[in-house]
């Protein structure tokens, strides 16, 4: 597992040229957990939720290179416990997100906000963002975003 996820991790580094992917931890009570196999480990399964994407991958058709593309994706907590983002990684260092800052409650909805720079990234760009959540089933939410980029007029 480890393998896959540094295969990974190198992959997105090339595809960004190099650019390393950075990690927006949540404020939750208590110390977050520091890594994944922490998070697993450190993480009461008695208060594990289910979550609802309300858009989980999300098309921002034609921008011109160099404009910031703001994404976001709405969630809902469809379970009985609050809904904890531990944390969300981008794939490349061309887009940058962040968790909601509050717990999310029962019934309740939340965002994750991020944003792409297009600058240097004309052609089709296909970004992915990794959330780790305190959700049944799965700790590991994948959202996906497109966005087509044309060369600016010179």
């Amino acid at each position: 597992m480890r393998i896959l996820l540094l295969s990974m991790l190198a992959l997105a580094a090339v595809a960004c040229q190099n650019s390393p992917a950075k990690e927006a931890e949540a404020p939750v009570t208590g110390t977050a957990p520091a890594t994944a196999a922490e998070t697993v480990n450190q993480v009461d399964s008695t208060q594990f939720t289910t979550i609802e994407w309300i858009d989980q991958n999300k098309d921002y058709g034609k921008v011109t290179e160099g404009q910031q593309v703001e994404v976001a994706f709405r969630f809902k907590n469809s379970g009985t416990k609050p809904l904890v983002i531990y944390s969300v990684a981008p794939a490349c260092g061309c887009t940058a997100a962040e968790p909601p800052k509050e717990p999310i409650l029962p019934g309740n909805e939340g965002v994750i906000k991020g944003s792409f720079d297009s600058k240097g990234r004309v052609g089709t760009n296909n970004k992915s963002i990794h959330v780790r959540a305190n959700t049944s089933g799965s700790m590991d939410h994948h959202l996906q975003f497109k966005v087509e980029v044309a060369a600016a007029s010179k």
